[in-house]
Protein backbone atom coordinates (compact mmCIF):
# COMPACT_ATOMS: atom_id res chain seq x y z
CA UNK A 1 0.00 0.00 0.00
CA UNK A 2 0.85 3.30 -0.87
CA UNK A 3 -0.15 6.96 0.71
CA UNK A 4 -0.21 9.46 -1.59
CA UNK A 5 -1.26 13.24 -1.38
CA UNK A 6 -3.30 14.68 -4.32
CA UNK A 7 -4.26 18.23 -4.88
CA UNK A 8 -7.30 17.05 -6.49
CA UNK A 9 -9.93 14.19 -6.67
CA UNK A 10 -8.23 12.27 -10.26
CA UNK A 11 -8.47 8.87 -11.11
CA UNK A 12 -5.06 7.99 -12.09
CA UNK A 13 -5.29 5.13 -13.23
CA UNK A 14 -8.52 2.35 -14.15
CA UNK A 15 -10.14 0.34 -11.70
CA UNK A 16 -12.58 0.88 -8.42
CA UNK A 17 -12.28 3.89 -5.77
CA UNK A 18 -14.27 4.92 -3.11
CA UNK A 19 -13.57 8.55 -2.01
CA UNK A 20 -15.02 10.05 1.24
CA UNK A 21 -14.67 13.12 3.39
CA UNK A 22 -12.16 12.89 6.21
CA UNK A 23 -11.17 15.43 9.09
CA UNK A 24 -8.06 17.21 9.25
CA UNK A 25 -7.32 15.23 12.73
CA UNK A 26 -7.71 11.82 10.47
CA UNK A 27 -4.94 13.10 7.83
CA UNK A 28 -2.69 13.74 10.14
CA UNK A 29 -2.96 9.97 11.59
CA UNK A 30 -2.66 8.64 8.12
CA UNK A 31 0.81 10.76 7.93
CA UNK A 32 2.25 10.05 11.08
CA UNK A 33 2.57 6.39 9.67
CA UNK A 34 5.90 8.03 8.13
CA UNK A 35 5.92 7.26 4.47
CA UNK A 36 3.67 9.09 1.84
CA UNK A 37 4.26 10.41 -2.05
CA UNK A 38 3.52 13.83 -2.62
CA UNK A 39 1.97 14.48 -5.91
CA UNK A 40 0.95 18.22 -5.16
CA UNK A 41 2.25 20.10 -7.72
CA UNK A 42 1.32 23.97 -6.60
CA UNK A 43 3.94 24.97 -3.72
CA UNK A 44 1.18 27.42 -2.38
CA UNK A 45 -0.85 23.74 -2.00
CA UNK A 46 1.60 21.89 -0.49
CA UNK A 47 3.02 25.09 1.52
CA UNK A 48 -0.82 25.23 3.31
CA UNK A 49 -1.09 21.00 3.81
CA UNK A 50 2.39 21.25 5.55
CA UNK A 51 1.42 24.23 8.08
CA UNK A 52 -2.70 22.67 8.51
CA UNK A 53 -1.24 19.18 9.09
CA UNK A 54 2.47 19.82 10.54
CA UNK A 55 4.36 17.21 8.51
CA UNK A 56 6.55 18.69 5.51
CA UNK A 57 5.08 17.86 2.35
CA UNK A 58 7.03 19.10 -0.34
CA UNK A 59 6.02 20.09 -4.46
CA UNK A 60 5.97 17.34 -6.43
CA UNK A 61 4.93 17.48 -9.49
CA UNK A 62 4.87 13.37 -10.84
CA UNK A 63 2.37 11.77 -12.52
CA UNK A 64 1.06 8.61 -10.14
CA UNK A 65 -0.78 5.38 -10.95
CA UNK A 66 -2.49 4.06 -7.63
CA UNK A 67 -2.53 0.54 -7.88
CA UNK A 68 -5.54 -1.44 -5.80
CA UNK A 69 -5.27 -1.19 -2.01
CA UNK A 70 -3.47 2.24 -2.34
CA UNK A 71 -4.67 5.36 -0.90
CA UNK A 72 -4.49 9.44 -0.99
CA UNK A 73 -5.28 12.02 0.69
CA UNK A 74 -6.82 14.83 -1.62
CA UNK A 75 -7.08 18.26 -0.90
CA UNK A 76 -10.03 19.01 -2.62
CA UNK A 77 -11.15 22.43 -3.46
CA UNK A 78 -15.05 23.63 -3.38
CA UNK A 79 -15.33 26.20 -5.86
CA UNK A 80 -14.62 26.52 -9.72
CA UNK A 81 -11.51 28.93 -10.07
CA UNK A 82 -10.85 31.14 -13.00
CA UNK A 83 -9.25 29.57 -15.73
CA UNK A 84 -5.36 29.80 -15.68
CA UNK A 85 -5.91 31.23 -12.04
CA UNK A 86 -2.53 30.22 -9.53
CA UNK A 87 -4.00 30.86 -6.07
CA UNK A 88 -1.26 32.54 -3.36
CA UNK A 89 -1.10 30.12 0.03
CA UNK A 90 -3.66 33.43 1.64
CA UNK A 91 -5.76 32.74 -1.14
CA UNK A 92 -6.17 29.42 -1.26
CA UNK A 93 -6.67 29.76 2.74
CA UNK A 94 -9.88 32.11 2.01
CA UNK A 95 -11.60 29.61 -0.27
CA UNK A 96 -13.49 26.75 0.77
CA UNK A 97 -11.60 23.16 0.77
CA UNK A 98 -11.83 20.19 2.44
CA UNK A 99 -9.81 16.46 3.18
CA UNK A 100 -11.13 13.41 0.73
CA UNK A 101 -9.46 10.20 1.41
CA UNK A 102 -9.54 8.26 -2.00
CA UNK A 103 -9.05 4.40 -2.39
CA UNK A 104 -8.09 2.09 -4.76
CA UNK A 105 -10.46 -0.94 -4.16
CA UNK A 106 -9.50 -3.06 -7.30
Amino acid sequence: MVLYILNSPILTNYGKYEFSKISLEYAKELLSFGDFVSAIGHEATANLLSRITGFSIPTNRVRIEMESGDIAIVFRVLTRLPEGKVLSEEELEKIPYELGLLERVE
